[in-house]
């Protein structure tokens, strides 16, 4: 006879398929879930919120490139994470939320965290979502899900099981299931595409964030092709900053179009060319369009590229490498170097005083800092102006655009990679969507930098609104003593006064026992 329940069996069929951390809070209704967590020898991350457990998941997933998992109670518990759920599948993130739900049969009106459609409600914000009846589904819904993170484009999924199931005798886990191989590259797609880009003129590549796992063969490419390269937001690093034919990720500017007006060949690698990408209704390509992806969707969408290839840029772009004879360089060096001067420029004259503060955090971080940061117009200018040197080390809500995501997410991060220097960037109004993570942060004396951007309003919005000839209103909000917040909280916290002072106190919280809120004004930018 069975010797566990489901819920406890559960965690010993995650540890089997390598997963040594899950965020969550304990409730009522999933309480049956928690009973084999220590058994099963996982450490579990107790959250002030379930949409900090989902955020969580998701930092901890893009940190270490493993699956993030989620426990979550029915109900409210399920709705409050539905927003990391949403982030997770817009930014292609491997995140697995298990939450428990009412009896299958239950008519009953009224109940605790009773809702009409909890599978349907979630399966809105993510690839699917899948009620288990019994044990052998809810062995088969995990399955599914780590076979599709190792084999699709990942995306977060959900899985439910009833109160009484959990609760019920089950058998053990099947073993786990062997990786699926899928997206293999037809060998004669790739050496034909190599031929093209050594009769072009100025090829382009493209890299989106579904190239960062093969970072080390574009650059071969791109070296090889002698061509030309820009990055979205989530593909910064593919190529290395330095890169003298490398546009950086200036691909929303409005006249990057011209970059790709030029190029008589454009590679797109890894990037759905999403509008957040590009904030304007088309790539600017007149020549011939190849997109390298795994995304179905992508290869046939509006775009109708003349050649698709359907291939993990892990596999493909090796095999283009291998394909590719050295060509001398295709484009103009210098004239890259002033487009990206321009871009800078004009990314300052936006946001005034920031790119300096942005390229002071930098230069003060080591090169193998790993960044999450929030919907705040620093970052929005950070992510664009400071170059990386390495992929996925800068994590965004880039997609769904939710606000409050960077503590939580870096919290997430810092678990799964403790041996990396991790900072968070937020503003001062979406940190206290889930400021009460701090208390995350402190109680397992994460040693995390929290730069706190803050500009006393919601000055997006409010430059929006100008904008758009609309009077200001419902743009400023009291904030709370910040210095007073980390004190409750037990954290250390500075109010820089100048920039250098801001680099000074960026090196000491890297070395503290402890996350520091660093509370960063305006001000500062105009000061030496």
């Amino acid at each position: 006879m069975p010797g566990r329940t489901l819920g406890s069996e559960l965690s010993h069929a995650l540890k089997a398929r390598g997963v040594d951390t899950i965020f969550g809070i304990p409730g009522v209704h999933n309480v049956e879930m928690y009973r084999g967590i220590e058994e099963a020898g996982i450490r579990h991350i107790l959250t002030r919120h379930e949409q900090g457990a989902g955020f969580m998941a998701d930092g901890y997933a893009r940190a270490t490139g493993r699956p993030g998992i989620a426990f979550i109670i029915t109900g409210p518990g399920l709705t409050n994470a539905m927003t990391p759920m949403g982030q997770a599948y817009s930014d292609s993130v491997p995140v697995l939320v298990v939450s428990s739900c009412l009896p299958v049969d239950s008519t009953v009106p009224g109940q605790l965290h009773q809702m009409k459609d909890q599978t349907g409600a979630a399966a809105t914000v993510c690839d699917w979502s899948i009620l288990a009846p019994d044990a052998d589904a809810a062995y088969a819904a995990i399955d599914r899900a780590f076979a599709e993170f190792s084999s699709q484009r990942k995306r977060a999924k959900h899985v439910t099981v009833p109160i009484d199931v959990l609760g019920e005798p089950a058998q053990p886990a099947p073993a786990p299931t062997p990786a699926r191989l899928g997206h293999q590259p037809d060998p004669d797609q790739i050496d034909a595409l190599a031929s093209r880009i050594a009769r072009a003129k100025h090829p382009l590549f493209l890299f989106g964030g579904g190239a960062v796992a093969a970072s080390e063969a574009a650059r071969l490419v791109v070296d090889r092709a002698g061509a030309a390269s820009i990055c979205s937001y989530a593909g910064r690093g593919v190529i290395a900053g330095d890169n003298p034919l490398h546009f950086g990720s200036y691909l929303a500017r409005p006249d990057s179009g011209a970059i790709f007006a030029q190029a008589d060949l454009v590679i797109a690698v890894g990037t759905e060319i999403a509008q957040v990408d590009l904030w304007r209704d088309h790539l600017g390509q007149t020549g011939t369009l190849v997109r390298i992806d795994i995304d179905e969707t992508v290869l046939n969408d509006v775009y109708s590229a003349d050649i698709r290839i359907d291939a993990d840029a892990a596999k493909a772009l090796p095999m283009l490498a291998d394909a590719l004879e050295p060509q001398p360089a295709k484009w103009d060096a210098a004239e890259i170097a002033r487009t990206r001067t321009r871009f800078r420029a004009e990314a300052d004259a936006e946001r005034p005083g920031i790119v300096g503060l942005a390229e002071a955090m930098q230069a003060a971080l080591p090169p193998e800092t790993m960044y999450f940061s929030d919907m705040t117009q620093f970052a929005y200018t950070a992510k664009e102006v400071c170059p990386m040197d390495r992929p996925g080390h800068w994590h965004h809500p880039f997609g769904f655009g939710t606000l409050g995501y960077a503590l939580p997410a870096a919290i997430g991060g810092k678990i799964g990679r403790p041996d990396l220097p991790i900072v968070a960037i937020a503003g001062d109004y979406g940190f206290q969507y889930t400021m009460q993570d701090l208390g995350v942060a402190a109680e397992l004396g994460l040693t995390l930098p929290i730069i706190l951007w803050d500009n006393g309003k919601l000055k997006e919005i409010e430059d929006c609104m100008i904008a758009r000839q609309i009077a200001p209103n419902a743009v400023v909000a009291q904030n709370p003593d910040f210095g007073l917040l980390a004190a409750a909280y037990g954290v250390a916290y500075a109010r820089p006064s100048t920039i250098k002072a801001f680099q000074g106190d960026l090196r000491a919280a890297l070395k503290s026992d402890g996350p520091t809120i660093i509370h960063l004004t305006p001000e500062v930018s105009s000061s030496s």
